[in-house]
């Protein structure tokens, strides 16, 4: 596999050292010592002003879990934060962002942290932090979120914003919809995709005159392609259309699909929202590699056909990003990760992409990509 190139601009502009705890919407309501695990993930838009918003995935977490032989997670309960607790005979804490119950036949969870979303100001080109917007803050606010609202996703459609959210609770693992007509204030429209459906990704623009989105189904059980097809079974990128983007039509035609070919996108999902350029919808999506707990993520792009978005029209199986251990050295102390880069925002920079990614689940990273590199 080909390695990601140097660009221009890469570096991380906002990590957990950055955020005050004590402007949290759990701040006060919780009955323990918390801090912030991660500070990542973050949508990404154009704001009306030309500065640039990031909707950053604030992962708050209990600092002190393990306590007379249980392990704690914070929960919403209608307006307050309560902590639950587990024996640790119940629970297996092998991946330090969840744990997995034992027994009952199935897979149960708990996270580790409960998240929020922070809206982050930044100038233009996106090198430098304006404003930190506690006040405006999304929280949970719904039993369907009662551990969490993760990894926001930004479009601008015919002039309004439209950020997907993935919903977390015993009910279901769905994608949330807010929408705002100046991406200050935002109204949550519910749920659009139920259960674990994640990485769900609107267009910026209505192909047909419809919403189009992408989506990732997930799930413990795939059928086969046959022994010679140049597929992989596993998760792929799906399509979805809308009339007014609440309610979505699985799109018949599949989208991108790993290939049998390479390892490298063995699982895969959606990162930025499609964007329009002069050859067709540019997206830009993870690949993930098998290795250790989670695996290795690079981000890909693909060109999509203008009019049927199922076709692809160009993809490349160079990586635009990988994981730079080089930026995270400094916050090796607070690393619990390796080997992640998860792309969630794109802004058009003139000559170039602004591309805006989680790095390690711990800090925010912006990457200016020159536009004749992709697509």
């Amino acid at each position: 596999m080909t390695t990601a190139p140097a660009w221009p601009h890469d570096s991380l502009i906002l990590d957990p050292r950055d955020i005050d705890l004590s402007r949290s919407p759990l701040a006060g309501k919780v009955d323990s010592e918390t801090y912030v695990l991660g500070a990542f993930n973050p949508g990404m838009t154009r704001l009306p002003d030309g500065n640039l918003l990031l909707m950053v995935r604030v992962a708050e977490a209990l600092r002190h879990p393990i306590r007379d032989g249980t392990i704690g997670a914070i929960r919403w309960d209608d307006g307050n934060y309560v902590l639950d607790r587990w024996p640790l005979s119940l629970v297996d804490t092998a991946d330090p962002r969840k744990f997995m119950m034992r027994g009952g036949g199935w897979k149960v969870m708990a996270l580790t942290s409960l998240s929020w979303l922070l809206p982050v100001e930044l100038n233009a080109d996106g090198t430098r932090v304006e404003a930190i917007h506690y006040d405006r803050a999304i929280a949970p606010a719904a039993p369907y979120q009662c551990y969490g609202v993760e990894d926001a996703r930004i479009s601008r459609i015919d002039g309004r914003y439209y950020m997907t959210t993935c919903s977390v609770s015993p009910e279901r693992h769905s994608t949330t919809l807010y929408t705002s007509a100046d991406a200050v204030d935002w109204t949550l429209e519910g749920i659009v995709l139920d259960h674990q459906n994640k990485d769900m990704l609107l267009f910026e623009g209505k192909p047909g005159g419809r919403f189009w989105a992408q989506t990732r189904p997930l799930g413990d059980l795939y059928f086969a392609y046959p022994p010679d097809s140049e597929w992989r079974a596993g998760p792929s990128i799906n399509l979805a259309t809308s009339p007014d983007a609440l309610h979505w039509k699985p799109y018949d035609s599949p989208g991108i699909r790993p290939h049998a070919a390479t390892l490298a996108t063995a699982r895969m999902g959606g990162g930025a929202p499609p964007v329009l350029t002069d050859r067709g919808w540019l997206t830009l999506w993870h690949g993930v590699e098998p290795s250790g707990v989670v695996g290795i993520y690079r981000t890909y792009w693909t060109l999509l056909d203008r009019d049927d978005p199922s076709v692809v029209v160009a993809t490349s199986d160079t990586p635009v990003l990988e994981p730079a251990a080089s930026l995270t050295g400094p916050l090796r102390e607070l690393m619990y990760l390796d080997d992640v880069v998860f792309t969630t925002g794109i802004a058009d920079g003139g000559d170039r992409w602004i591309v805006a990614s989680g790095e390690a689940d711990l800090a925010c990273r912006i990457t200016h990509v020159p536009k004749e590199a992709i697509g």
